[in-house]
C-alpha cells in the first residue's frame, strides 16, 4: 500500500562526501562534516543531525565519499546518542552533486514522501517544519533555503557628491545565496542527473517552469557555511557570544 505524501518531511539526505581542500590541516585525515566547532566537542555532523532529529526527522542518509570511513565510525560510536536512523552511501566513483543527491535519495525509506536535504558543511538553526509548510503551500517541486551572508570586508557609503558618509563594518550581502538546506517533493528525484551537476540542469529548468521556490531564512536565524578555518573560529566566536 503506498503512502499519500505528507507536508512535513520526516526523511533527510546530507551530503558529506566533500574533499574540504580549504580547511586543511583540518581535513587531512578526516572529510569536512567531521570537523569539529571549536568548543563544542561534536562535529559539524552532529550538529546536523541533531537538528534533523529536533525537527522532526527520523531517517537520516549520510552521502560519504572522502575519507568515508572515518565519519562512518563516528556514526556507529555515537548511534545510541543519535535520535534518528542513520544509514550511510559511499560513492564508488565521483558522480557529480547532482548524480550523488540522486544515489543517496534511492536510498530513503519511503521514496513517495517529500525529504529534506543539506549540505554537509553548513552549520544552522532554523524551523524546517515553516520551510516544509512554505513548500507545500506553493506547490513546489523543490524548495531552496536562501541566506544573506555578511559581506567580509567593510564597506563605504557616498552621497550623490562623492562624500563618504560612512564606514559599515561586514554589512549584509543585498543578495540571497542558496544556503544548501532544500525541501523536495517525491517526484524531485527522477528530475536530477546520474552523472553531473543539478544547480546547473535540474534547477534552471525547475525555475522556469515557476516550480522551484526559495525560503528566505526567518531573521535572526543563524547560519554559517563552513569553508575555511576563518569560518570555524567564526563560529566559534558566535558560539560562545550566544551562550554569553
Amino acid at each position: 500500500m503506498t503512502s499519500t505524501p505528507t507536508a512535513m518531511p520526516r526523511q533527510a539526505v546530507v551530503l558529506a562526501g566533500g574533499q574540504g581542500s580549504r580547511l586543511r590541516p583540518y581535513t587531512d585525515d578526516r572529510p569536512k562534516p567531521m570537523v569539529e566547532i571549536p568548543g563544542t566537542g561534536t562535529p559539524i555532523i552532529g550538529h546536523q543531525l541533531s537538528w534533523l532529529a529536533a525537527e522532526g526527522v527520523t531517517d537520516a542518509v549520510v552521502s560519504c565519499g572522502h575519507l568515508a570511513e572515518v565519519l562512518q565510525d563516528w556514526l556507529s560510536e555515537n548511534a545510541a546518542q543519535l535520535s534518528l536512523r542513520v544509514t550511510t552511501v559511499v560513492e564508488t566513483e565521483p558522480l557529480g552533486r547532482g548524480g550523488g543527491l540522486k544515489y543517496a535519495a534511492q536510498h530513503l525509506p519511503h521514496p513517495e514522501q517529500p525529504w529534506y536535504a543539506t549540505n554537509g558543511d553548513i552549520w544552522t538553526r532554523f524551523s524546517l517544519r515553516e520551510m516544509a509548510a512554505f513548500h507545500a503551500e506553493r506547490d513546489a517541486t523543490a524548495t531552496l533555503a536562501l541566506a544573506r551572508p555578511r559581506i567580509p570586508w567593510g564597506a563605504v557609503e557616498t552621497d550623490a557628491f562623492g562624500h563618504i558618509t560612512d564606514f559599515i563594518e561586514s554589512p549584509p550581502s543585498p543578495y540571497l545565496i542558496n544556503a544548501g538546506v532544500y525541501v523536495f517533493s517525491p517526484a524531485f528525484a527522477a528530475l536530477l542527473p546520474d552523472l553531473g551537476d543539478h544547480e546547473r540542469t535540474t534547477f534552471p529548468g525547475l525555475a522556469r517552469s515557476r516550480r522551484l521556490a526559495g525560503f528566505p531564512l526567518p531573521q535572526g536565524a543563524y547560519w554559517r557555511a563552513i569553508d575555511t578555518a576563518k569560518d570555524l573560529t567564526e563560529a566559534a566566536k558566535e558560539l560562545a557570544a550566544h551562550r554569553s
